[in-house]
């Protein structure tokens, strides 16, 4: 990809109805364009990141067992009415009537069509244990819209549902659906907390919220130290094993970690004193397990080993893919811009050429642009008639990880310049190490993004 002919409308001052950071650096950068109260046109680079969150949430979902399919934006009003949330739901639901005078509604979220899902397609519990997910926009009518992706109207969300035999069988669901996210979660170079949370209009009273720690976090959140020590890592689980999914679930929520809306200061006070801590915190995922809520309203039984029908047990698991870019930005910024970690970043590399026109120059960017993508990375070449200034101004902005600078004197010598956007720091080497560099870089997340 040549920045001459790519679309990045890049801001040189701060937008004045950015509160935030993230809002702030995701304008700035071209990635998103605000087209009324909440609702954004993701431009290409935001596109890209966004695409690049999907994949992962999509590959730790299967990797779980998890089916993905993919409902529509709009339901029958129908469904929400059997079950009793229709009219519970709230001013945040957007209700409208089609020509024909029928009811729908733009979905808040799917527990009603996916049970309606279920229920006309399963009937034997030999059918079960079975969890289906999709990734789809949602629309909440937020009262008032702001921080950008970060409490939008319009956002994209990952949802999936579980349907279980019994209430065991659920809490198994749940339990898998906690290690997959703490899998997804690291792969984007985020910590992000379990914390014991509300249920909220979903309902169930078996919840945990997922929180990155943020200053302009919406939620207050009270936390013993020790749980920031935590990493699940590269270990190995299997996910049909009961024992193993229960003791990560044990392992990251045995500590204390709750919302405001949880708390309870006399159990917080039996945490050490040097270990107490409050903070806000970003919601990026959350876990439900809430029984027969919607199976027994909506009639969503299958037919029991003794030959009697019964409700089947059910949990929803969102994960709030738009919003995850605003809260890695919020924890992964410095003042220049964006600091992408490599898992997410919508270009591996940037190539600055400090002399654009040059033969040398440009021979040597296209030599490394050709075989950086033949190595299977994403470089972004900055073949601008600009001068170095405004080009590394720009890759520090947009926050890719790695920039390699070619200039015809380090060419003398066979050299460029890699530069880490996290660091700093710089190293002059031959222009065929620095792609092996890179290569061994990226060479597990490329190995993740495989499976």
């Amino acid at each position: 990809m040549r920045l001459s002919r790519y679309f990045l409308p890049v801001l040189k001052e701060d937008p004045k109805e950015a509160q935030i950071v993230s809002h702030r650096l995701m304008l700035r950068a071209g990635m998103v364009k605000q087209q009324t109260a909440g609702i954004y046109s993701w431009l290409p680079l935001g596109y890209k990141v966004l695409r690049r969150i999907e994949q992962i949430v999509h590959q730790e979902m299967q990797r779980a067992g998890h089916i993905p399919l993919l409902m529509p934006t709009l339901q029958p009003a129908e469904l929400w009415k059997e079950s009793g949330r229709y009219d519970a739901y709230g001013e945040e639901m957007l209700r409208v009537t089609d020509r024909n005078k029928r009811d729908l509604l733009y979905g808040p979220t799917n527990e009603e069509m996916i049970t309606d899902i279920f229920r006309s397609g399963v009937n034997s519990y030999k059918d079960l244990p079975l969890t289906l997910y999709h990734i789809q926009w949602k629309f909440r009518d937020e009262r008032r819209p702001r921080f950008g992706v970060m409490r939008g109207r319009e956002f994209l969300m990952k949802d999936s549902y579980n349907f279980d035999l019994t209430k065991e069988d659920a809490l198994h669901a749940y339990n898998r659906h906690l290690v997959a996210y703490l899998r997804t979660y690291e792969r984007m170079g985020l910590q992000a907390i379990p914390m014991r949370a509300d249920g909220g209009p979903i309902g169930g009273d078996y919840t945990h919220e997922f929180l990155v720690l943020a200053e302009t976090g919406e939620s207050e959140v009270f936390y013993d130290s020790e749980i920031t020590d935590l990493s699940f890592g590269d270990r190995q689980i299997d996910y049909d094993d009961v024992g193993q999914c229960q003791a990560v679930l044990e392992e990251f929520t045995s500590r204390y970690a709750r919302t405001d809306e949880t708390h309870d200061q006399d159990v917080f006070d039996k945490v050490p004193e040097e270990r107490r801590r409050s903070a806000r915190g970003i919601e990026v995922g959350q876990l439900f397990y809430f029984g027969t809520k919607y199976s027994e309203p909506m009639g969503a039984t299958v037919v029991g080993p003794d030959g009697a029908k019964v409700p089947v047990h059910m949990g929803s698991h969102g994960i709030g893919v738009s919003r995850l870019l605003g809260a890695i930005i919020e924890a992964s910024h410095d003042d220049k811009g964006i600091v992408w970690p490599e898992g997410v970043t919508p270009f591996h590399v940037g190539i600055a050429n400090l002399k654009q026109g040059d033969a040398s120059t440009d021979s040597a960017c296209e030599a490394l642009y050709t075989e950086l993508k033949a190595r299977g990375l994403d470089p972004l070449y900055d073949d601008r008639n600009e001068r170095a200034g405004a080009k590394f101004a720009t890759m520090d902005l947009i926050g890719l990880p790695w920039r390699i600078t070619v200039g015809p004197r380090g060419l003398a010598d066979n050299k460029v310049e890699l530069t880490s956007r996290r660091t700093g720091e710089s190293q002059e080497m031959s222009p065929k190490d620095a792609v092996a560099r890179l290569v061994q870089i990226y060479e597990p997340i490329l190995a993740a993004n495989a499976v």
